[in-house]
């Protein structure tokens, strides 16, 4: 149903029945890593008029991982992210992925 770059791939569906007996089918909630858990890849510095697509297709090569960088910063309103240039974003790789650096650094396992 979803590509395999989608957040949601992998996400269950489930089915509500509705009182008036109609069924709809929906996906499941998903659930966001948590941002320290992430392996850390590198920092992005916000300059006036970045845009997520745009720092996505700069670290990852697909403007549609925006969300990834969401997640890695515990972002509430995406466009939120770029509001303020000089913000540190951290770029991550997905959840489950082990490797990348720690921010001192060294390399994690």
């Amino acid at each position: 149903m979803f590509e395999p770059s989608s957040r949601y791939q992998g996400i269950p569906t489930t089915v509500y029945t509705l009182p008036d007996g109609r069924k709809v089918s929906h996906l499941r909630r998903r659930f966001l890593p948590q941002p320290e858990e992430l392996a850390h890849v590198g920092v992005h510095i916000v300059a006036a008029g970045d845009r997520l697509d745009r720092i996505a297709a700069r670290h990852y090569g697909d403007p549609e991982q925006f969300w990834r960088i969401v997640d890695a910063n515990r972002v509430l309103w995406p466009a939120s992210s770029t509001a303020v240039p000089g913000r540190r974003l951290r770029i991550t790789l997905p959840a489950g992925v082990p490797g990348g650096r720690a921010s001192d650094g060294a390399a994690r396992p």
